[in-house]
Formats: C-alpha cells, sequence, structure tokens
C-alpha cells in the first residue's frame, strides 16, 4: 500500500476549527470493496475523530456508494456488514448492479429493421420526385458527351446522374443501433433510495447538511456539453443524494447514461480521477483521499537471455492490458493534480492519498467488475491499510495531530474477520 504525503500547513495558517475531508476515487466491484475494507481498517485505527466524524465527503462513481452513507453517519463497520448481507443495513445485490438495460435491447434492433426496410422505399420515392429536374440537367452533359467524347465530359455526366440518385436520408448503419450501455444502473438509484428511508436518512444534499452538519459532494459528467457536474449543498442540487450517484456512477459502454431531469450524465471518472479541487474549493484544510486504481509494475522474467512467455502483461490478454492502461491513465492524472497542489504557493493545506502499491498484483489480478470477488478485495483492502499505516505511523501522527486526531498503537475496532463470518459474501442464488 502506498501514501503520498503532501504537508503545507502551519500552526499560524491553520483556522481554529480545520475542516477534514475524504474524498473517494471509482473502483466498480472490487475497487468499491477494497475502498471500504481500507475504510474499516483506518477506522480502526483512529481516535477522537472517527470517520463518519470528517467534515466534508466527495465521492464519484463507486466512491459516491460509499462517500453518502458514511457522510449520514454510517460507520464504515456496518458498510462492511451490509456488503456481505449481515448487520442491520440491506444487502447490495447482484440484481442491483447488474440490471440488463432491456429496452433498448428490445427496441434498438426493431428500430433498425424499420428504418432500413423504409429507407429503399423512401430513397425511391425521393429520386422519382426529383427525376424531372435530373433529366433536364442530364441533358446538356450527354450530348457534350456523345458528340465530342472527353474524360471531362464523362465526369460531368457521372457528376450529375451520382447527383440525381443522392437522397437526403441517411442510411441506417449497424452500429449507430447498438444500445448506449449493456446494464441500466437505475437499480443503483433505487437501493440508496430504499437505504435512506429505511434509516430515517434524508436524500436531499442541503437537509443532510442541516441534519448532520456534513457536507456530501456528488460528481458526474454532462454526456452532451463533457462538462462535470458536482452535486451537493451550495452546488448544483436539481437531483436527489440516490440520483446524483445513479448519475456519478454510470460507466460509459458498462451501463446506459442515466437520463435524469431530461439531462444524460456519466460516470463522473470521465473527467476528474478524485475531485480533489472540490473539497478544497469547500474550505477542507486536511484532505485523505482514497484512490483504488494503480498502474501494476510488472517485471518480465527473463530466461535464457530472452523474456520468458507468458511473463508480460501482453501476454495475458487484451483484458489485462486495458486494465493497466486504464489504471496509468487514473493513476497519472490524479498525481498530475496533486503536483499543482505542492506548487501552488496558495494552497496551504494536506493532502494524504492512498493507493494500492505498484507491486500488488493480488488487487490487480481482481477484475473490476467481478461481483464474486469483493470479500477477497475489501479483505485485502483492509490488510493493506493496516500494514501501510503501521508503516508510516511517524508521518501520519504528524500529520494528523493538528486536526485533532490521533491513532490508536492497535487497530480498536471489531477487524474485518470479526465484522463478517467465513459465509459472508458468499455467490448463492439468494442475491438474485
Amino acid at each position: 500500500m502506498g501514501i503520498t504525503f503532501i504537508q503545507k500547513s502551519t500552526p499560524e495558517n491553520l483556522p481554529e476549527d480545520p475542516q477534514i475531508a475524504l474524498v473517494l476515487a471509482g473502483g466498480a466491484v472490487t475497487g468499491g470493496a477494497f475502498k471500504l475494507g481500507g475504510l474499516v481498517a483506518l477506522d480502526d485505527f483512529l481516535s477522537r475523530r472517527k470517520i463518519i466524524d470528517f467534515d466534508i465527503y466527495v465521492g464519484l462513481s463507486g466512491g459516491a456508494l460509499l462517500a453518502a452513507p458514511l457522510a449520514a453517519g454510517i460507520p464504515p463497520a456496518q458498510l462492511m456488514a451490509a456488503l456481505g448481507g449481515e448487520g442491520e443495513l440491506a444487502e447490495f445485490r447482484l440484481r442491483d448492479f447488474y440490471r440488463p438495460n432491456l429496452a433498448e435491447m428490445l427496441t434498438k434492433p426493431v428500430e433498425f429493421v424499420t428504418d432500413f426496410f423504409s429507407y429503399l422505399p423512401g430513397a425511391f420515392a425521393e429520386v422519382l420526385l426529383r427525376s424531372p429536374t435530373t433529366y433536364r440537367r442530364l441533358q446538356e452533359p450527354l450530348r457534350a458527351c456523345t458528340s465530342a467524347p472527353s474524360r471531362d465530359a464523362l465526369e460531368r455526366l457521372a457528376s450529375e446522374v451520382v447527383r440525381g440518385l443522392q437522397t437526403n436520408r441517411s442510411f441506417p448503419f449497424p452500429l449507430d443501433y447498438l444500445p448506449a450501455g449493456a446494464f441500466d444502473n437505475a437499480g443503483i438509484e433505487r437501493f440508496v433510495r430504499r437505504g435512506f428511508a429505511a434509516r430515517g436518512i434524508s436524500n436531499n444534499f442541503e437537509t443532510l447538511r442541516r441534519e448532520r452538519g456534513k457536507r456530501l459532494y456528488v460528481a458526474a459528467v454532462n454526456l452532451d456539453s463533457a462538462q462535470r457536474v458536482v452535486f451537493g449543498p451550495e452546488e448544483e442540487e436539481r437531483l436527489s443524494i440516490s440520483e446524483a450517484i445513479q448519475a456519478s456512477t454510470a460507466m460509459p459502454g458498462f451501463y446506459k447514461p442515466a437520463r435524469l431531469r431530461g439531462v444524460d450524465y456519466v460516470d463522473g471518472g470521465v473527467r476528474r480521477t478524485a475531485n480533489i479541487d472540490v473539497a478544497i474549493e469547500n474550505g477542507a484544510n486536511l484532505i485523505l483521499a482514497y484512490n483504488p486504481f494503480r498502474p501494476f509494475n510488472n517485471r518480465p522474467q527473463m530466461r535464457g537471455g530472452r523474456i520468458a512467455d507468458g511473463s508480460t502483461l501482453s501476454d495475458r490478454g487484451l483484458f489485462v492490458v486495458m486494465n493497466q492502461v486504464f489504471r496509468a491513465l487514473l493513476h497519472s492524472r490524479l498525481h498530475l493534480g496533486l503536483q499543482q497542489y505542492r506548487e501552488d504557493p496558495e494552497f496551504r493545506g494536506d493532502i494524504l492519498l492512498i493507493e494500492p502499491g505498484d507491486s500488488d498484483e493480488t488487487f490487480f489480478r481482481m477484475f473490476p467488475l467481478d461481483f464474486s470477488a469483493r470479500r477477497r478485495a475489501a479483505e485485502h483492502g483492509y490488510s493493506s491499510v493496516a500494514r501501510s499505516i503501521e508503516a508510516h505511523r511517524d508521518s501520519l501522527t504528524k500529520i494528523l495531530k493538528p486536526y485533532r486526531v490521533e491513532l490508536h498503537t492497535t487497530p480498536t475496532g471489531e477487524g474485518f474477520s470479526r465484522i463478517l463470518g467465513e459465509e459472508a459474501f458468499g455467490a448463492t442464488a439468494s442475491e438474485w
């Protein structure tokens, strides 16, 4: 596990009541479980101020699914128990995550067949309606071609023929009729909305701020404008919290864009990796960010002076290649933003970024959308963060102390194994 430190605060520039923000990047299924396991470990170490005692919560994509209940006062351990079907909270099930986009899967083929078989009659009718004009235009090129044949005359005649046969109708290209996504994430919105209602938690950003004194921000991207949209108090508030989470988790290709109040939204990670700037712009002095996606530093093995077969990432196929590429993109984009804060003289806060280690092959091998791997990912996240806290205890203590946050010598919570029994996270039919 890796922790990146940026410490620019001094006792003189810290306010009397410094604000702490938790910023959670995306991560799909295994990344979300990995983050949750890590948050449970962190919470077990924290003294005086627990994670639910922070001031600001920022989430995008899978991180929004965790940031919202944390802002509402639900501890990480309870979220972990719910992930495995234990405790008082409703379990997040397969049907909430993998809900096929049946509407478009049924209507798009019908639209294609209809448009295809109406194209030829419609195009033919347009040609017939233009035929008198086309005939007149062909007279002069035709006479020129017969009286004095030449290449220019033939090209002019051919041009007029093509012009007469052209139609304003677009040919129904099959790829234009593919569904906008394989799945529909409306089930995620329903899960959050019902979960909040069952516990009497407000589904409104401003009301949640008034009742809990905590500010929640969720980022998504407007598909048509390609601009980031931040939902939260004193930001964009036209959507409920559950709707904002649906907008933020609409992973392109996997989910169809979330159409809410007439606007199409896609995953917030399209524009930013973690949205640390949202926390800073809203007054955070200490930002604790968590990004589960980091590229793997693979070291191919050498045998007989050549690279051994199967030891490179490309030998493992397309999914592994794309996994590495997207991790590199998200990681480098995030660290570019961190470098700007490191060099910005106006920024006088502190940032702690938690990420997997670059040699963590165990987590790298977990497919991000593998629902059955969530226990392994959560357990690995817990142990990784626990080890990292022990390794960086002195540096963490130095940064956290001005914010009245202390670390226990050893974890004081229930621990991962005691939160969940061995049967939790079992892939059974009941999950549907």
